[in-house]
């Protein structure tokens, strides 16, 4: 009997261990002043290093804030650069376009009138058909006076059709010789017109604007005969006056 009573105090011992231990356990270690750090986890120092703020700034970059200006000003500085080189090619592509536009404009022009002074060309002998006709026709009776009248309305018709166009008669009587003008057939001596005028038109000449349609054939005069040159001659001296100056 004696040892059961001796067995208690063992078991009551032992229950307020375990019942301290448990205690212990349960109570977080914040609330039991525990201050021990985490353990290092290099996920998360990694994570925190590449983060945008600290790339952002120079002083957790390691870089210096004047070597990141520089840097910048440089980049500026080409970026001009190439601005003003692919400004300059723009402006000379235009310029080229605009020099080759007018060009194609004049080339056009110069076409159009090659073309309407080869077409002018064909029917200028037409013309001088009619000039001829005009000329040698001479109508007495009504029948040959109305028919007369209608050939003359129908020149009148083309010569206004001339006139639209541009195409003008040249009047070279009495004008000095030019060879962008003129085409001599003859010279003449003539007592009325110095040397290198025309005298006569033989064939009409005709311009375009400004552009010779077809040279003007013409008489050209020589000036002066050889005998009228020198002008008259001396009258002889006087034998009487010959004869006292021996």
């Amino acid at each position: 009997m004696s040892g059961d009573v001796s067995s208690f105090p063992q078991d009551s011992a032992t229950d307020s261990t375990a019942a301290a231990s448990t205690a212990s356990a349960a109570v977080p270690p914040d609330a039991a002043g525990d201050a021990t750090p985490p353990p290092f986890d290099p996920a998360v120092a990694e994570q925190n290093t590449s983060s945008p703020g600290a790339a952002s700034d120079p002083a957790l970059s390691g870089e210096p804030a004047g070597d990141r200006l520089r840097q910048l000003e440089a980049e500026l500085e080409s970026l001009k650069a190439d601005n003003e080189s692919l400004r300059g090619q723009y402006m000379r592509i235009a310029a080229d376009f605009d020099n080759f536009r007018k060009r194609q404009s004049r080339d056009q022009d110069d076409l159009r009138t090659q073309i309407a002074c080869s077409t002018l060309s064909e029917i200028l002998p037409v013309v001088d058909n009619f000039e001829r006709a005009r000329q040698q026709l001479n109508p007495q009776h009504e029948e040959a006076q109305s028919l007369h009248g209608s050939y003359q309305g129908l020149y009148k018709q083309l010569v206004d059709v001339f006139k639209q166009l541009g195409v003008a008669p040249m009047r070279v009587e009495g004008e000095p010789f030019d060879p962008n003008f003129h085409e001599a057939v003859l010279r003449e001596p003539s007592d009325e017109h110095p040397e290198d005028v025309v005298i006569a038109e033989l064939q009409r000449g005709y311009r375009l604007n400004d552009r010779v349609l077809r040279h003007a054939l013409v008489k050209v005069s020589m000036g002066p005969g050889p005998g009228q040159a020198g002008g008259a001659p001396a009258p002889a001296a006087d034998q009487g006056d010959a004869q006292a100056g021996d």
